[in-house]
């Protein structure tokens, strides 16, 4: 299933205030019959994620003056996955990399299964290379994920 997901709002859904630049603010999906709806509210009017959302998560807008960080090109990227997956140790970070790829639409999600040992495995596809890849799901420890996004932002940007 593809959605296409708004843009934050930069009001907040709850007073109708603007988001300031540098501002943190929630965002949630939220089912509402055959569509996606997303809502934003400044961290003080946050009531948490109702019953029906999809997801939610918290973000910052953007400073004025912030410098846009520029991703290496896929080519670039892609390399990089391949070489992570012979390193045992590194997996999770192969792991938030896919779904990186994902999201920039180099990957496409075809499928996601359980295999033997119980474990959620994503099936990828990767048009530019015409391959078909499985990928297991390893999430990352609470301590390591601000060191994986160092270490990927210090590689890849």
């Amino acid at each position: 299933m593809e959605y296409e997901l708004q843009h934050c709002a930069r009001s907040c859904t709850a007073t109708g205030r603007e988001f300031a630049p540098g501002e943190e603010y929630y965002s949630v999906l939220v089912a509402e019959g055959e569509e996606l709806k997303r809502y934003d509210y400044a961290v003080e009017s946050w009531p948490g994620p109702p019953e029906a959302a999809v997801g939610w998560w918290k973000a910052r807008i953007p400073r004025r003056d912030a410098a846009r960080k520029h991703w290496a090109p896929n080519d670039v990227m892609l390399d990089f996955w391949d070489r992570l997956a012979d390193q045992t140790d590194k997996q999770d970070m192969r792991y938030v990399l896919t779904l990186l790829l994902i999201r920039r639409r180099v990957f496409q999600l075809e499928d996601q299964r359980r295999d033997p040992n119980g474990e959620e495995v994503l099936v990828i596809l990767c048009p530019r290379r015409d391959a078909t890849y499985e990928v297991t799901a390893v999430l990352p420890e609470q301590q390591r994920i601000d060191q994986i996004q160092e270490e990927l932002a210090a590689l890849l940007q």
